[in-house]
């Protein structure tokens, strides 16, 4: 799914006038295709789609759920609710506005979202500029280059991420209490089985096909940040220079709750300012680690001063020109995650 129109997705501005009489089913279908190209948990993916003649509603798949790293499925609903960003992008791109009912009342838990397309709408250039972003987006976990962030850039990112979910961009004295967190949670992880198991799993051959981290997006040595990065516990063939990412900024993305609702809107400011980051040529690597273990999570609401819940540590930086971006991640195929057994004619 590195191809434009293996998604389905419009690539010229021309996209509404052209999908005017498509059925909305038929949109839909493909702003869940769209969706696939979301970034996740160790590639994970692990979220599903129904087609319904009218709207399109958005499940966890708890089967792809990291239940040992990620018991409460904080990473699970924040991976689903950046796909729930990128199914909107994909919707205005093919000329439609949208209204989204976020965790809708019910029994089924797994729901999280009901997508519904209300009017017509040009398309706009900036639309289309996030949908190409889409497409271009990857995580490249080496070292950034020495070459400063603009500070522009990092407003604009801070900005995209919204105001119901915030980036707070820290300090370097912030920075060094990050780096202590995220060492002390890849301590007590590394000594947890399970947790090790799910992560020779994720990152081994076994994965369902399309999902995972394989060898190619792995570095071929330990990187040197400030920040540890995660220890996957293997090397990958992806070549490390003799860089170090002085040069990188860190942001802690945050919110009021700490609860689904929160999570989920975590997921759709991640994707927004990655989406931002990739038109500026910023690199983003997220960081869960430190989120992940109670007591450091603990540690990065300190640096919140206790004023919101953690979700997501963000690494920002240009990326160093001395080796080629790192591939995609396989993407799973369209068919096993968006469910159009209840419409017709909805081929992406």
């Amino acid at each position: 799914m590195d191809e434009a129109t293996s998604a389905g997705i419009p690539t010229t501005t021309e996209a509404g006038e052209a999908g005017a009489d498509r059925p909305i089913a038929a949109v839909l279908a493909q702003a869940a295709a769209a969706a696939g190209y979301a970034p996740s948990v160790h590639n994970t993916q692990p979220w599903r789609w129904r087609v319904r003649p009218d709207r399109l509603e958005l499940y966890a798949d708890r089967s792809r759920q990291l239940s040992a790293t990620d018991p409460e499925g904080r990473l699970l609903v924040l991976s689903c609710g950046a796909a729930l960003h990128h199914a909107r992008i994909a919707v205005a791109a093919q000329g439609w506005t949208a209204q989204v009912d976020r965790l809708p009342a019910g029994d089924d838990q797994d729901l999280l979202a009901v997508l519904r397309p209300t009017q017509r709408i040009a398309v706009q250039p900036d639309v289309m500029r996030m949908v190409q972003a889409m497409q271009t987006r990857h995580t490249d976990r080496r070292p950034v280059s020495d070459e400063p962030l603009p500070v522009a850039s990092v407003t604009a990112i801070t900005a995209a991420a919204g105001t119901a979910v915030r980036m707070q961009i820290l300090s370097s004295d912030q920075v060094l209490q990050l780096a202590a967190a995220a060492s002390r949670a890849e301590e007590l992880e590394s000594e947890d089985p399970q947790i090790r198991g799910e992560l020779d799993y994720w990152t081994g051959l076994a994965t369902p096909a399309g999902t995972g981290l394989p060898e190619q997006v792995l570095p071929a040595s330990q990187a040197q940040t400030t920040v540890p990065g995660r220890d996957f516990g293997r090397v990958g063939t992806l070549p490390v220079g003799p860089g170090h990412d002085r040069a990188a900024v860190y942001a802690l993305l945050f919110g009021d709750e700490d609860s689904p609702a929160g999570w989920l809107a975590a997921g759709e400011a991640l994707s927004a300012a990655w989406l931002t980051a990739t038109e500026l040529g910023v690199s983003v690597v997220p960081l869960s680690g430190a989120v992940e273990v109670t007591a450091t999570r603990q540690t990065l609401r300190g640096i919140l001063a206790e004023l919101g819940y953690p979700y997501l540590v963000l690494r920002l930086g240009i990326a160093s020109a001395d080796h080629a971006g790192p591939p995609h991640t396989p993407r799973m195929p369209t068919a096993q995650v968006v469910d159009t057994s209840e419409v017709h004619d909805t081929a992406p």
